[in-house]
């Protein structure tokens, strides 16, 4: 019999050991070089070591690691400084993951309640949705799959089905402490609310006192065109959630609320040992730094239009394979009609990468410093490998 694997084996791993990374390019041990449409799950959104990330890295690690939130850390209010200057946030907590991010939400819009005196118990959530792998939240996206063997769960959540107008009508009054969804759903398989959704939600939510918490630890940092994908509807939410892309491949997460919102978090209610560390917020302040940077968003949605064209092509010359393309910037899905996950295997003969998600889609979320030419070559890759499916 053999032994348990060290590594706890809760992945289905691909047969693949990257060793290098450059841009949007990935090189395996064997010395093949892969073209990534992963960015590591919408983490890398620089590409692989950029060269003003190593720096700012290679500096602060020669300055200062980590002395824990018991005091001042100047790269964490440069950084919280940056997030409320471009946001609709007046306060930032900073964790290492959006797991721990969604937890925090999930704390301040309760404490928020206590706080108010109200009897507000339950949180709306959504079908389909994913935010992240701890208690809490898997008992906000509800699904079998995520809860299963895992119970009890925590309280408090009532999960409604995508996109039904009707059934969230019915369920957000007095009672409901806030309404909690990504804008996109990514592991929900990019399935974008409609602006007109989001301002509607945003409505409902001021009428009952609601909170509105937005998800946008995949959706966000520039990887829908704008820095957040909630302001394409030009509406702002109350508390947001961030991590993945912020980094830029270091972890770091945040919450991002209003006044109003966090106006329960006081000293004692909230903490994180490593949260906010020198390390990830000198990171994280030069991709803030970077993304907001003048052109910067234009040139994604420039390229991500042009990208998105070409992807439309792609499936209409395999009819067979696909059924659409859905998504917004380079945050794209495959619809499929052949199996999710043979296209995944077909593009990575192709020597490219991409990522399963639900509702057999495969996603597309290449670096967002990706150049056109990459992607014409990406587009490429995916219509050889549809054509061994055909």
């Amino acid at each position: 019999m053999n032994a348990f694997p060290p590594v706890l084996p809760t992945y289905n791993r691909m047969p693949l050991s990257f060793v290098k990374g450059e841009g949007a390019w990935l090189t395996e041990a064997s010395g093949a070089r892969y073209l990534d449409l992963t960015s590591g799950i919408a983490v890398n959104a620089l590409g692989h070591a950029h060269p003003d990330l190593v720096q700012v890295l290679h500096e602060q690690a020669q300055a200062l690691w980590h002395v824990s939130n018991l005091y001042t850390i100047p790269a964490q209010e440069q950084l919280a400084q940056a997030l409320v200057d471009n946001t609709f946030a007046d306060t930032v907590f900073f964790t290492n993951s959006g797991t721990e991010a969604a937890e925090l939400a999930i704390k301040m819009v309760r404490k928020y309640w206590y706080e108010a005196g109200e009897e507000r118990p339950t949180i709306l959530t959504f079908e389909g949705a994913f935010h992240g792998r701890s208690t809490g939240a898997i008992a906000a996206a509800g699904s079998d799959k995520m809860t299963k063997g895992f119970g009890p769960l925590m309280p408090g959540f009532k999960v409604l089905p995508w996109g039904d107008h009707d059934a969230l009508t019915a369920a957000l009054d007095g009672s409901v402490a806030a309404v909690m969804l990504e804008p996109v759903q990514g592991e929900g398989g990019i399935r974008p609310l409609p602006d007109a959704c989001l301002k509607g939600l945003r409505d409902a939510c001021d009428k009952t006192g609601a909170l509105l918490v937005l998800d946008e630890v995949q959706c966000g940092m520039g990887r829908t065109g704008r820095l957040f994908a909630h302001e394409w509807a030009g509406v702002a939410p109350d508390i947001m959630m961030v991590a993945k892309g912020i980094g830029g491949g270091f972890p770091l997460g945040a919450v991002l609320a209003t006044a109003r919102a966090a106006s329960g978090m006081t000293a004692g209610t909230h903490g994180s040992t490593y949260g906010g560390n020198p390390l990830a917020c000198a990171v994280g302040a030069k991709v803030v730094e970077i993304v907001t940077a003048p052109g910067f968003l234009e040139d994604v949605r420039r390229k991500s239009a042009n990208f998105r064209q070409s992807l439309e092509g792609v499936v209409a010359a395999h009819p067979d394979v696909f059924e659409m393309v859905r998504g917004q910037g380079l945050l794209l899905g495959l619809k499929c009609r052949a199996p999710a996950a043979d296209l995944v295997r077909a593009a990575q003969d192709q020597q490219l990468l991409t990522v399963p998600a639900a509702d057999n889609v495969v996603r597309l979320l290449p670096p967002l410093t990706i150049t056109a030419e990459e992607l014409a070559e990406a587009t490429a890759r995916l219509g050889r490998a549809a054509q061994t499916l055909a």
